[in-house]
């Protein structure tokens, strides 16, 4: 609702009348020696994969949480570790142990935890390694790469009992509390359609390069892992690996579990019915990247339907805001997003024919700029460690999985081309041999999916 709009009816009405093991698994002997964390003991996290959000997790959890402590890194690009290296040892003070390869840093005894900044395709691998290895986790969303993955990350950690945070750190925000409760007042009425949306204006096309070496000191073999074997390509590496479906998938699944985990979590419900997508490379059909720039599924629930949307290159989303959650109810709409939440209510003509709100117009409730929510989300996790309890976790692994699962479903219907259904009983489609193949990963180069 625009200002202008807001403003007319406040002064009419004021004039008238007055809202997913590895092949090689650590030895169960480590599992034996697990460090039990007390109140006032120093936490010694390892960071696997260091370039982005792994590093900005290991940053937030060295600056922000005192008896965090980074002891040991992991990386396949040598370059990435040194440079990480002396980050921590300016702020720290010590410098943390290096290895090319994770499943070294896992047999370190004296360590308790790690952070998983990896590429999606490798998330269930390394969970449950670390899982095994007896180490609490932080992993980067979306939980995996694949349906099936996120099943077998679910029994892995039923299995060794371990404290999972899934990086969906929008559920430590405390503005979209506020907005959940407003949700939950019933004001808005009955909610009939819920809209999410990602429209990325700084993605710029991906240009096309030729295959060639990998960088020096990189070990690409590694960085594959379970992944297709490909030549090397800049364009497949270091972030932009989120647009090529061996290793992500795309906005659908790297954005859309943020916004899809807020808009279930809020009404209440856990799988689709239903699931139709259409979209594309409409806007660079001749760019480099293999994922849809331009993307609209329809997820079928009880009761309402929840349209998700995103498109890369362009900013003006719905209601002006390039990103968000708006549930449109009966009375009024609630759009929620990372700058804070507003309500737009409807109107109606009262018994003298004058236009009023049906509910309370609260045009801009801003989130406290001042609020770390990463931070907060990282203190969470080591609350939950020091208690030894999940269920204090803002975002356990049940909720990673069940954002990451329906995100997953959207890409599926996207790539069978057709509307696809849900038997949530059985944990696949109905009917649809393409669409349950869609499930299944794919580990190749020797490696094999975790069996639990």
């Amino acid at each position: 609702m625009s200002t202008s709009r807001r403003r007319f009816i406040r002064q009419t009405s004021a004039a008238l009348v007055g809202a997913g093991i590895a092949a090689t698994l650590p030895l169960e002997a480590f599992a034996k020696a697990r460090r039990r964390i007390s109140a006032n003991d120093k936490i010694n996290f390892g960071l696997i994969g260091c370039k982005g959000m792994g590093w900005t997790n290991m940053k937030t959890e060295l600056m922000n949480v005192p008896e965090s402590e980074c002891i040991a890194l992991a990386d396949v690009d040598q370059s990435v570790l040194d440079e990480r290296a002396a980050n921590v040892e300016e702020l720290r003070g010590k410098k943390p142990r290096l290895f090319t390869d994770y499943r070294k840093l896992l047999e370190m005894k004296d360590l308790d935890a790690v952070i998983i900044g990896t590429p999606d395709h490798w998330h269930c691998l390394i969970l449950c390694d670390a899982l095994s290895a007896g180490k609490h986790a932080y992993c980067e969303k979306p939980l995996a790469n694949s349906i099936e993955e996120c099943n077998v990350m679910l029994q892995a950690v039923k299995r060794y009992g371990k404290i999972v945070q899934i990086g969906q750190w929008q559920r430590s925000g405390s503005h979209y509390q506020q907005a959940h409760n407003y949700l939950k007042s019933g004001k808005l009425g009955n909610i009939r359609l819920v809209k999410c949306w990602a429209y990325q204006g700084w993605m710029e096309p991906v240009p096309v390069k030729p295959d060639g070496p990998a960088p020096p000191g990189v070990d690409y073999d590694m960085w594959l892992g379970p992944a297709p074997k490909r030549p090397f390509n800049p364009n497949r590496f270091h972030f932009n690996f989120r647009w090529y479906w061996d290793y992500a998938g795309g906005l659908m699944t790297d954005w859309g579990v943020h916004e899809i985990d807020i808009a279930l979590f809020f009404m209440g419900v856990t799988a689709p019915k239903s699931v139709i997508a259409s979209g594309g490379k409409l806007a660079y059909p001749d760019d480099a990247s293999e994922t849809p720039d331009t993307l609209q599924a329809v997820f079928e629930y009880d009761h309402f339907n929840m349209l998700w949307e995103h498109a890369t290159g362009i900013d003006n989303g719905n209601y002006g805001k390039t990103e968000g959650i708006a549930f449109i109810g009966n009375h009024g709409t609630m759009v929620v997003n990372r700058g804070g939440w507003e309500i737009i209510p409807e109107t109606k003509k009262n018994s003298d024919g004058i236009l009023e709100y049906e509910i309370e117009d609260l045009p801009d409730q801003r989130r406290d700029n001042n609020a770390n929510y990463i931070a907060d989300h990282h203190k969470n996790f080591v609350a939950a460690m020091k208690a030894n309890d999940p269920s204090i976790l803002n975002c356990g692994i049940e909720t990673g999985a069940i954002a990451a699962i329906n995100a997953h479903m959207g890409n599926v219907a996207y790539k069978t081309g057709r509307k696809v259904y849900w038997d949530a009983a059985a944990g696949q489609f109905k009917n649809d041999t393409d669409a349950n193949a869609l499930i299944k990963s794919h580990y190749q180069n020797g490696w094999k999916l975790p069996a639990m």
